[in-house]
């Protein structure tokens, strides 16, 4: 989805509106529950169990797992390609990928306002892009893991296969409605860039533009890949000792979890959910052994490839600055018109 900033004359902050405060107490009530569970399972884990069990992790599972760390890495960098495109910017492609890899691994351990917003401005700046395009493109990038997100959590819920959380109080019926609103949802996206294609809305100042079709199918496509490696890569950590389906799903409710929850990289979020769903199916020293190594490959470990790569990326542009009057945003005409007259 594009946006545009349109200059408007200063008026008056509208009063919040009643979903607007629903989802500022909703929010920390949700961060709540889960520091809740964290605090309640933290003293009754079995440490050494987990030490034992990381130990006898052979080396080609970690490799396997550490594979499809890489793979889901280099696949989100694919999310800014499609803002690449939709947006018409001229950064080389290689570079915007590079940008969203790293990103994406200093958003997992720093939290979205230092990798999914500054890191990207500043690369993104460097290469000479305007706030606007930058505000676009992260914008597209958002729409894509989420729908994705969407359209396989709601198939898992759905599915019935995964119980709701005893402390979501949430039954077995709402919970699989859930799922298929979801569904719904992501579907609902298709239609609406297939029926509103090139229409645009001006919402709080900003132009937004639904992209074709294709390229929502795109989006659905690629996230669903991302979120279905991720949840392969826990299942090889887990051993089978739970179906894929099951483990996909708490690695579903303990991503967005760990969104909503004010703590770098989601610390602890993710063992809470996975100790409060699966601890009657997977012995505690096994889970968080499994976690701890999860938490390693996906998240340390490319960390450190994302330094690599913002290194890189700091003296590439060094050496190639953007030309006068940012050469870097060129060809953005073709697919935004002007705002309109003040």
């Amino acid at each position: 989805m594009i946006a545009h900033q349109a200059q408007q004359p200063h008026a008056a902050e509208p009063a919040p509106s009643l979903r607007a405060r629903i989802l500022r107490w909703a929010v920390p009530a949700l961060g709540l529950l889960v520091l809740g569970l964290l605090l309640s399972h933290a003293h009754k884990v079995d440490w050494a169990g987990a030490w034992q069990a990381l130990r006898r992790y052979s080396p080609w599972v970690l490799l396997a797992v550490l594979a499809l760390a890489t793979a889901s890495h280099a696949l989100y960098g694919t999310y800014d390609l499609i803002g690449r495109r939709h947006t018409g910017h001229r950064i080389e492609r290689w570079r915007t990928w590079a940008i969203a890899v790293t990103s994406y691994a200093f958003n997992l351990n720093l939290g979205s306002l230092v990798g999914g917003v500054a890191m990207r401005a500043r690369l993104y700046a460097r290469a000479g892009l305007d706030e606007g395009t930058v505000a676009q493109i992260i914008g597209i990038s958002l729409a894509t893991n989420w729908l994705g997100y969407g359209l396989v959590a709601g198939c898992v819920f759905a599915s019935g296969v995964l119980k709701a959380p005893s402390g979501a109080h949430l039954g077995e019926t709402a919970f699989r409605a859930l799922g298929v609103l979801m569904i719904l949802l992501a579907v609902a996206y298709v239609v609406a860039c297939i029926k509103w294609q090139g229409r645009q809305w001006r919402v709080r100042g900003r132009r937004l533009e639904l992209p074709p079709a294709r390229i929502a199918l795109v989006q659905l496509g690629l996230s669903s890949a991302n979120w279905a490696l991720m949840g392969w890569a826990m299942y090889l950590l887990l051993g089978g000792k739970v179906s894929y389906v099951a483990t996909l799903g708490t690695l579903l409710l303990a991503s967005v979890a760990g969104v909503v929850t004010p703590i770098p990289a989601g610390l602890g979020v993710l063992e809470a959910v996975y100790l409060a769903v699966l601890s009657g199916a997977v012995g505690q020293g096994r889970l968080m052994g499994a976690l701890l190594a999860y938490r390693a490959l996906y998240y340390l470990v490319p960390l450190g490839g994302g330094l690599l790569l913002y290194l890189l990326l700091e003296r590439h542009a060094s050496a190639h600055p953007p030309p006068e009057g940012g050469g870097g945003a060129q060809g953005m005409g073709r697919r935004l018109s002007p705002p309109p007259p003040r």
